[in-house]
């Protein structure tokens, strides 16, 4: 898999920073935002290193495919059984800071219909 040495994403899939894993296989990790925007806030993060979905090859694809198919799992786990919110920030237009493809996973409470 692709790993950037000064990327914080492939350094904590890596184990070489430590997180508060709530999930973990050979393709993705998923771990609790250190700036939580909502009760539950989890980032599911490949860990191959792509910075965004224009970036992504068929290899990278298929990892974002099975976080997405892992998703509901997490989610479940975390006792998010009314519903969350899935967020993917594209670009520093969209409040991207980290430049590795990540998911954000929130809830624990009513969202309501504003995008966070």
């Amino acid at each position: 898999m692709k790993f950037k040495k000064d990327c914080i994403f492939c350094r904590i899939a890596a184990g070489e920073i430590p997180s508060d894993k709530v999930y973990e296989d050979e393709r993705i990790v998923a771990f609790k935002d250190l700036n939580p925007q909502a009760p539950v806030h989890v980032l599911v993060v490949p860990k191959a290193h792509f910075a965004t979905l224009a970036e992504m090859s068929g290899e990278d694809a298929e990892l974002v495919k099975h976080a997405l198919q892992t998703v509901p799992r997490i989610a479940a786990s975390l006792g998010l059984a009314n519903g969350y919110r899935l967020i993917v920030n594209q670009g520093e237009d969209a409040g991207q800071t980290v430049h590795h493809l990540h998911i954000h996973l929130l809830g624990g409470k009513p969202l309501g219909e504003k995008i966070v």
